[in-house]
C-alpha cells in the first residue's frame, strides 16, 4: 500500500498540461532586475554599485545574516542602477537593476554536461559552496539551504528527506527535471547526505509519475543509502510535515523545526542546484519554471534566469489568452495573483499560471452549514472555520489560543467549502496580526 500522511488532505485535479514538455532555454531578458530579498530571512546587501559591469555567475550582493543568501547575477552586462521595483507580493522592494549585454560567464563556472560523482570536499566545505552558491528552498518557501544543512546543536540530523511530490495542480518542473537530469539529482543527494552526515535518504515522489519513479528507482540502485519512495496522491503532500509523516511517520510538534524528527528536508530542484553549485561550481541563478493554463498556446517548462519579467515567458509560451482572468506566481492552491507581468523572477518562483475568467471567478459566498469538511481536510488538524470566522471579528487572542500560526496556508479549507467561503483570506489576515502581536511581546523583553 502506497504511503501518504495521516491527518486531512484533498485530491484536486491534477491538471499537468505541460507534462513530458521537455526543459527550453527561456531567452535572454533585455534588462534584468533582480531582487535583494529572494530568500526567508535578511535581505542581502549589494557589493555592486551603478556602472559595475558584471559577468553570469558574478556575486553582486552578498548575505545580510545568518538567515540570508547571496544574490549572483544572471546575466553580463552593466548595473544600471540600484532602486525598488514591485514583486510578486505587490510591495516595492529593493533590487539590482542589469542591463544585459552579451552573455559572457564567470570562467570558475563548469558549463559541460559532464558528469561529475567524486567528491572530497568535507560536510563543512560542502556547506560553506552551498552558501556561496546563494542557494535557497526551490519549492517556494526559499529557506537558506547553508542554514538547514546546520541545524541547532540540540538537533541531530538522522537521514534526508527529498521532496519530488509536486503536488499543486499545473506544475511540473521538477516532474521534468527528475526526468532530464536524474543522475545529477542523485549526486547531490549524496552530497546533501555527507553535508549532514548521515547515511541515508529518502526520495518521495508520488505516482503520478511513473515514469520518474522508475528513473529514478533504477538511478538510485547505485548509490548506496538512498530511497526511493512511491507516494500515494494526495495535497499538500510536499509540505515539510506532511512529507515526513508520509515518509518517516515520525510528527513535527507544533512550533517545532522539522529536524527535530531527525530528517532535513529538501526540493528536489534545490538538490539539482546543490551538485551544480558544488561539483560545477555555479551558482544559483536560474532556475526550472512551469507556464502553463488552459488556455495557454504551448504550456511549457523553461529554464529562466533570474530577473526575467514574466511577460516575456507568457510571451514565448504564445502570448497572453484573451480569456485570461489572472495570472498566479507559482500553483493555484498557494501561489499569489500578480499585479502586472512585469515581475521579475526570483529564485522561488516554481510556476506561470494563467486562470481563464471562469477558472479566476470567484463563486458567490454562502452561509456556513457546519458540515466541517474544512475540518476533515485540514492537514495541520485545526478548525478551519473557527479561525475564519474568529479572525473576521478581530478576535485575534482567540485565534492564537487556537494555535492559528500553525495553519500552513495550503487553501484545503477553502478549496472544499460547498458554501464558497473565503476561509484561508481570512486565516491569513488573522495569522499576519497574531504574528504582529507575538514579535511586539517579544520586543518588550
Amino acid at each position: 500500500m502506497l504511503k501518504t500522511f495521516s491527518i486531512g488532505g484533498i485530491h484536486p485535479q491534477e491538471n499537468k498540461l505541460s507534462a513530458h514538455q521537455s526543459i527550453a532555454q527561456a531567452g535572454l531578458p533585455a534588462r534584468a532586475v533582480i531582487l535583494l530579498g529572494q530568500h526567508i530571512g535578511a535581505p542581502a546587501k549589494p557589493v555592486v554599485g551603478k556602472g559595475d559591469v558584471v559577468k553570469v555567475g558574478t556575486k553582486i550582493a552578498e548575505a545580510g545574516g545568518f538567515v540570508s543568501a547571496a544574490v549572483h547575477a544572471s546575466v553580463s552586462g552593466r548595473v544600471t542602477k540600484i532602486d525598488t521595483v514591485v514583486d510578486a507580493s505587490g510591495y516595492a522592494k529593493p533590487a539590482i537593476f542589469i542591463d544585459v549585454e552579451g552573455d559572457e560567464w564567470e570562467e570558475s563556472i563548469d558549463r559541460t554536461d559532464t558528469l561529475v560523482k567524486e567528491c572530497i570536499l568535507s560536510s563543512e566545505e560542502i556547506v560553506k559552496k552551498i552558501a556561496d552558491a546563494g542557494i535557497v528552498g526551490l519549492g517556494g518557501a526559499c529557506f537558506p539551504t547553508h542554514v538547514k544543512l546546520t541545524p541547532p546543536p540540540a538537533s541531530k540530523a538522522e537521514c534526508v528527506v527529498i521532496n519530488a511530490v509536486e503536488c499543486e495542480p499545473y506544475l511540473t518542473a521538477d516532474h521534468q527535471l527528475m526526468l532530464e537530469h536524474a543522475e545529477e539529482i542523485m549526486v547531490g543527494v549524496f552530497l546533501l547526505m555527507r553535508a549532514v552526515k548521515v547515511n541515508k535518504a529518502f526520495i518521495g515522489i508520488e505516482n503520478n509519475k511513473p515514469d520518474a519513479i522508475r528513473l529514478m528507482t533504477k538511478v538510485a540502485a547505485s548509490y548506496a543509502g538512498i530511497e526511493v519512495v512511491p507516494l500515494k496522491m494526495k495535497y499538500p503532500q510536499g509540505g515539510e510535515k506532511q512529507l515526513i509523516d508520509a515518509i518517516i511517520r515520525r510528527q513535527v510538534a507544533a512550533g517545532a523545526l522539522p529536524i527535530s524528527t531527525g530528517a532535513v528536508v529538501q526540493n528536489v530542484g534545490t538538490v539539482f542546484a546543490v551538485y551544480q553549485a558544488v561539483q560545477k561550481n555555479k551558482p544559483l541563478f536560474e532556475r526550472v519554471v512551469t507556464v502553463t493554463g488552459k488556455s495557454l498556446k504551448q504550456p511549457s517548462n523553461l529554464l529562466v534566469r533570474i530577473g526575467t519579467p514574466v511577460a516575456q515567458l507568457i510571451e514565448a509560451c504564445g502570448g497572453l489568452p484573451e480569456d485570461t482572468g489572472k495570472i498566479i506566481c507559482g500553483g493555484p492552491m498557494m501561489g499569489k495573483a500578480l499585479a502586472h507581468t512585469e515581475v521579475p523572477t526570483v529564485k522561488g518562483t516554481s510556476g506561470i499560471l494563467l486562470m481563464t475568467r471562469e477558472e479566476a471567478r470567484r463563486r458567490e459566498v454562502q452561509p456556513c452549514i457546519r458540515c466541517a469538511k474544512c475540518v476533515d481536510v485540514c492537514p495541520m488538524g485545526l478548525e478551519p472555520y473557527l479561525l475564519a470566522t474568529a479572525s473576521a471579528h478581530a478576535l485575534f487572542e482567540k485565534v492564537e489560543k487556537e494555535d492559528i500560526m500553525s495553519c500552513v496556508e495550503c487553501g484545503s479549507c477553502q478549496y472544499t467549502c460547498p458554501s464558497n467561503r473565503p476561509i484561508l483570506d481570512y486565516i491569513r489576515l488573522g495569522k499576519s496580526k497574531v504574528g504582529a502581536m507575538i514579535r511586539a511581546r517579544q520586543a518588550k523583553k
